[in-house]
Parts: C-alpha cells; sequence; structure tokens
C-alpha cells in the first residue's frame, strides 16, 4: 500500500473517531468531539504538540489562536507558509480538545487517541526534513520517555543534543513567558537556527 493509499485510508478515519466523546461530555465544556486533521503526506515540516485548544476546536484550523501567532513568529513563517499542508503537517498527540477540568484548567491530551492513530499518522511522513516537538507529551513519545521525565524546560535546554533535524519548544502560550524571561538563549541561540532550518526544510532540503 502506498502512503497516499495509507492516507486516503487513515484521515477519515480519523476525521469520524468518536472514542473519546464520553470523556468530553463529562468535562467543564461538555464539549462533542472533533478531531482536527490537518496533514497530507509530502509534507516537509511535522509539527507535533499537544492537543488543540478549544478556539481551534471551534475554527477547525490548527494553531488559530495567539499560541501560533507566537509559534509562527519563532519559525519565521508567514500564516500561507504555516497553513501549506504541501509543506507543513500539524500532528498532536491527541487530534480533539481535551476540554477543561472544573478549575478551568487544560485537560491533558486523550491518551487513547495516540494509541489508537498516531503511529500511523507519524508512518506517513517517512522523508520529514524538520520536526517541532512542542510540550512534554509529544517530548516523550518523539524523542524518548527519559525527557518526558527530565521535563520541558531540561528537553529544551539540550535542543542541540537533538541534531538540525528535531526542535524541541516549549508551547509557545503565555503561561511559558516566565521561562523565556529566564533563558534569554532560547532567543538569541535557538530561534535563530530553528528560523534557517525551517527555510531549508521549506525548500526541501
Amino acid at each position: 500500500m502506498t502512503i497516499q493509499d495509507q492516507y486516503a485510508e487513515l484521515e477519515p478515519q480519523i476525521r469520524a473517531c468518536r472514542l473519546c466523546a464520553e470523556d468530553f461530555l463529562g468535562t467543564a465544556t461538555r464539549h462533542a468531539a472533533r478531531p482536527i486533521v490537518w496533514f497530507r503526506p509530502g509534507a516537509r515540516i511535522l509539527i507535533v504538540g499537544q492537543a488543540p485548544g478549544l478556539r481551534v476546536h471551534e475554527s477547525g484550523i490548527p494553531f488559530d489562536d495567539r499560541s501560533g501567532d507566537r509559534l509562527r513568529d519563532w519559525m519565521g513563517v508567514s500564516r500561507d507558509e504555516f497553513y501549506d499542508q504541501d509543506r507543513v503537517a500539524v500532528v498532536p498527540m491527541a487530534f480533539c480538545f481535551p476540554g477543561y477540568d472544573n478549575k478551568g484548567s487544560d485537560l491533558p491530551p486523550q491518551p487513547r487517541c495516540a494509541a489508537n492513530w498516531r503511529e500511523r499518522a507519524v508512518a506517513l511522513f517517512p522523508e520529514v526534513s524538520l520536526t517541532v516537538v512542542i510540550g512534554g507529551y509529544a517530548q516523550g513519545w518523539h524523542l524518548g520517555q527519559e525527557w518526558r521525565k527530565a521535563g520541558v524546560n531540561a528537553t529544551v535546554q539540550n535542543w542541540q543534543g537533538f541534531g538540525p533535524a528535531r526542535f524541541p519548544l516549549p508551547h509557545p502560550s503565555w503561561r511559558n513567558n516566565a521561562f523565556l524571561r529566564r533563558n534569554p538563549w532560547f532567543e538569541t541561540d535557538l530561534l535563530p537556527a530553528l528560523k534557517t532550518r525551517v527555510q531549508l526544510a521549506l525548500k526541501g532540503i
């Protein structure tokens, strides 16, 4: 079966998935399942993160929020470049918004989503040039569980150890402003290297 055949089979299966629907109805948001699928085979940049937020759940477009604006700034890309599915794929650890708990905090990605879909989805990109790995859950899956245990701060600080094909990042939300203030090397060292690697990947290098 070709990569295109695998995609043609997998994509509608993920969109139709309702494995976690009852769990979502039990959250404070009581929302319906809505898998956000934003990838096609052939993309050169793979963005792997946590799970869609509420705004993305509503719009159906990944990183369609202020965090997405910051991520695009970190990568040095325009919205048009970021949303070009022929070049950029977004494959989060969970395709649906997990919801909020009773205190209004984000719930973690549903683990059964990764258990059912992740290996097949990531296998669609055997020749990806760059993987941007955002947050602890994604870093544990893609970089090794020892980095999940080490924590996001330690993982991002070791960014040069993962080679030019993988860049670990903190989540680009306002909650990580303190990390950015404490670690000026993130802006002076990591981001220029990331932007350079992104441009090469967009050119297929």
